[in-house]
């Protein structure tokens, strides 16, 4: 029988939203900033693809997180091996993040990045390995005959270079060749069954998850999580199911991309400018995937290698002719703490662009041939995967997915746009011989290790270049190390597959402590409101409802919701809302030693018809004495919107 159609395809979704009180978050690393709530629900997004042609396939998500660490990819390969053997592996199976800073921390196995968070927190490690693992076991079971079609467009005004300065050092015939400073193209692909049912989008676009700065305390996906969810509200997307659309906003060479162009995240209009960068994407996104009419076409391949970064012998090819050129061991720069200045200022006291020369400070003499290997970097701090602190992984892993004319790079960091560009050319031939037309940065995948900026950017000494982890010359040896897989996939050939890192999930240190217990509120009883509604409202008004209630950890409600806005009708109460939707938030605060208060709020959107309303709260109080969870609910006095 002849196959008419090209790939099997699936979609599946999953909540990853972790701990909404008390634990630090992740990406500003700022000790201060933990969670307080929930603006919108956290959510692993999936997309298996196979070719029946040659027998292959590949999973890619997307989540809503700062980074996709180490730890996480290890954790959900041994989950998928225990259910599918070998089916899906490392090799086959890339894990990209948003980027999003508004999300709980504590979930990487290396301390730098649990530094501000107070160490490992296994409770949300958990709720994301488990959440990414369901999402693609969801997307493995929806799998059917259909297509996927591509399409590609410019979006110019979501976002701006942050670090013109170190960008400009580059080469002017280099700069010449592109018109933008930053790369504004989108690239869309829309996935439809062989019956015609559409399940799902997927884009790449190049900008920081960074509109939300580093005073909000509440969990969101940022930009790229609230563009999704736009776009799943249009093609009536259900949280709950386990066969429903997909759209995900995927992150590429963001490195030095920021949505900030109206300035600094003031924590005043934060969410204004949020939503306005999410909902130009959004609108793109929608043009593009109605406009799609190219199919992908070809086979699936990949290839995937670990290396140790710390010490690659880069050679000439890839070096400008220069002989005896390596990486170094792990170091972080001054420049590092000063923070990005234009996203989420650091340690106000120390700028950006300290190199070696411009600060006077004692000679490092007991690293001296570490500080000359980082040439231009001031260290600050040397890092790297030893033991007993492990601040950071020095084996990563490097990947390149085909599916037809599409390669996908996945890179262990963020990379910044002229260092995707050359990137991009490294494999670019190669590539082209196997019938690649179009070649992605998935940045932010598999793993993480900082920044990766041109050597001619890392002369400046930006944020970006003292977190480019392995000196000068990092850019160099990942072109070299990607250009062997681009020549092992246009050879059909197998390509060692490196150096296994090492799996620390044994070796956490653990501060944040658990709930030992909620006291009874001054009440009475668990979910008592405090403070009620008015008794009628206008659209466009703000519902606020104050609750006794208990700590969020005791109870993650995955897959659930902390909040119902619901609606009178003839059959009962309706629901309106959910702690998801853009219109709600859910906030949680501390009062006294071990009471909680729970503060709901529901902007009422303008379309909202008449009638009669109420908040419900849901929750569970955890007991002093047997450490066991109660379910507990409450619920509003009966509010009218009036027309």
């Amino acid at each position: 029988m002849k196959i008419s159609f090209p790939y099997l395809i699936g979609t599946g979704i999953h909540d990853i939203t972790g701990p909404a009180a008390e634990v630090g978050m992740m990406g500003y690393s700022m000790p201060h900033q933990k969670t307080a709530g929930i603006h919108m629900r956290l959510r692993s997004r999936a997309f298996v693809i196979a070719s029946p042609k040659n027998g292959k396939q590949v999973v890619y998500v997307c989540a809503d997180l700062g980074m996709i660490f180490q730890g996480v990819k290890q954790q959900v390969i041994k989950k998928l091996k225990t259910k599918f053997g070998n089916m899906y592996v490392d090799e086959n199976v890339l894990l990209n993040a948003n980027h999003t800073h508004s999300g709980p921390g504590g979930y990487s196995h290396y301390s730098l990045y649990n530094l501000s968070i107070l160490g490992f927190d296994k409770l949300n490690f958990d709720c994301i390995v488990q959440g990414i693992y369901e999402s693609i076991i969801k997307a493995h079971n929806n799998l059917t005959p259909g297509y996927i079609f591509i399409n590609q467009g410019e979006l110019p005004n979501a976002g701006m270079n942050r670090s013109l300065e170190a960008y400009e050092k580059n080469p002017e015939e280099e700069k010449e060749e592109y018109a933008c400073d930053t790369n504004k193209e989108m690239t869309l692909l829309k996935f439809v069954t062989s019956d015609g049912d559409e399940i799902g989008m997927l884009n790449w676009f190049a900008v920081h998850s960074t509109n939300l700065g580093n005073t909000n305390r509440l969990i969101s996906g940022d930009n790229k999580g609230f563009a999704s969810y736009l776009f799943e509200k249009i093609k009536g997307t259900d949280y709950r199911a386990n066969k429903t659309f997909v759209a995900a906003f995927a992150q590429a060479e963001a490195g030095d991309v920021t949505p900030n162009i109206w300035g600094y995240p003031d924590g005043i209009n934060d969410f204004k400018h949020m939503r306005e960068i999410a909902k130009r994407q959004y609108e793109k996104a929608k043009s593009l995937y109605d406009s799609a009419n190219k199919k992908l076409k070809g086979n699936i391949d990949y290839r995937h290698r670990y290396v140790d970064f710390s010490n690659v012998v880069i050679s000439p090819e890839w070096a400008n002719g220069k002989e005896n050129i390596h990486t170094c061991p792990p170091a972080i720069g001054f420049s590092k703490i000063a923070g990005s200045t234009e996203d989420g200022v650091g340690v106000e006291f120390i700028p950006e662009g300290m190199t070696f020369d411009s600060v006077n400070l004692p000679e490092i003499t007991f690293l001296p041939e570490l500080q000359k290997c980082h040439e231009e970097k001031r260290i600050l701090i040397p890092i790297g995967d030893k033991a007993p602190f492990y601040l950071t992984p020095v084996i990563l892993p490097i990947q390149i997915i085909t599916i037809g004319n599409l390669a996908l790079l996945a890179v262990p960091f963020e990379c910044t746009t002229m260092a995707a560009r050359r990137l991009r050319k490294a494999v670019k031939d190669e590539l082209s011989a196997i019938g690649v037309s179009h070649i992605l940065i998935a940045g932010y995948a598999n793993a993480y290790s900082c920044y990766v900026t041109t050597r001619e950017e890392y002369t400046a000494q930006h944020y970006e270049g003292a977190s480019t982890h392995f000196g000068p010359y990092t850019l160099n040896a990942y072109q070299q190390e990607f250009n062997k897989l681009a020549l092992s996939l246009k050879n059909g050939a197998l390509i060692e597959p490196g150096p296994v890192p090492p799996d620390l999930l044994n070796k956490q240190v653990i501060l944040q402590l658990s709930v030992m217990g909620d006291l009874e509120p001054p009440s009475g009883n668990f979910g008592d409101v405090s403070r009620d509604a008015q008794e009628s409202y206008h659209r466009g008004e703000t519902v606020s409802v104050v609750f006794w209630g208990a700590h969020p950890r005791n109870n993650l409600r995955i897959q659930d919701t902390y909040l119902l806005v619901e609606r009178r009708d003839e059959n009962g109460w309706i629901p309106v809302a959910y702690d998801w939707d853009d219109e709600t938030f859910y906030k949680w605060e501390r009062s006294g030693i071990a009471h909680s208060k729970i503060t709901i709020e529901w902007k009422i959107p303008e379309d909202t018809p008449a009638g009669e309303y109420r908040i419900h709260h849901f929750g569970d109080w955890k007991s002093f004495l047997t450490g066991e969870n109660t379910p507990y609910s409450g619920t509003s006095r009966v509010f009218t919107i009036v027309k």
